[in-house]
């Protein structure tokens, strides 16, 4: 059985690269930490990561190749302690959100140990092209 892809069907141009986001999309999709994303309005998202322990000094927020990259790092500052039982892991983490053309990274905030990340989407515009067909 063969693979089927955009380009296979022929109505499909130019769509190569739609094809590609979704393969980088589906490959390392760990779950940690967890996360939300919500609709706040008709042109406006909000991704929350639960990150607990981290502080605002261990989190990078970029935005490369049209994807937004969370990346989490806690310092180890075991001095002096001696734990007993240690399970709360300070271990790092990167999450990937691959946007849309339009789509624009807003304010980043730290709250109770979430951090909310604002995206908001350029309203469409509705343009109709008209062609003009010359005499060949």
């Amino acid at each position: 059985m063969t693979k089927m892809t955009l380009a296979s069907y022929p109505h499909m141009l130019g769509f190569e690269q739609l094809e590609r986001l979704l393969e980088r999309t589906a490959k390392g999709s760990e779950g940690y930490p967890p996360f939300n994303i919500e609709q706040t309005s008709d042109y406006s998202y909000r991704i929350t990561l639960a990150v607990a322990g981290f502080g605002e000094e261990d989190l990078s927020i970029t935005v490369e190749d049209r994807q937004l990259v969370i990346r989490g790092r806690q310092s180890e500052d075991t001095d002096g302690r001696v734990f007993l039982h240690r399970g709360i892991a300070a271990r790092q983490f990167q999450r990937s959100f691959v946007l849309a053309d339009g789509v624009d990274v807003g304010e980043a905030v730290m709250e109770n140990g979430l951090l909310h990340v604002d995206l908001t989407r350029a309203k469409p515009d509705t343009i109709v092209q008209t062609i003009n067909i010359r005499k060949g």
